[in-house]
């Protein structure tokens, strides 16, 4: 399983908003995606999961799942700073 580090870049953090945008770009990957802040990782598919994290702005994350494409766009929306 491939994994990726990524300083998360949301003014807010993942909130509702940019957690909702995660989620659904992770469930739409071809195999399963998870996510992990300190030693507590959990299904990046489930919203109340990814929230529970409380992940703040800077927070740096782990993102894994064998889908290059979907943790390339995992990436991408976590450098976004959607509260801009």
């Amino acid at each position: 399983m491939a994994e990726r580090t990524v300083t998360v870049a949301s003014s807010q953090g993942l909130h509702a908003r940019p957690a909702s945008l995660f989620t659904q770009a992770a469930a739409k990957a071809s195999s399963p995606v998870t996510i992990a802040k300190g030693d507590k990782q959990v299904n990046a598919a489930s919203i109340l999961s990814v929230i529970s994290l409380g992940v703040a702005k800077g927070d740096t994350v782990v993102i894994a799942s064998d889908d290059e494409a979907t943790l390339d766009a995992l990436e991408e929306l976590l450098n976004t700073d959607h509260d801009a």
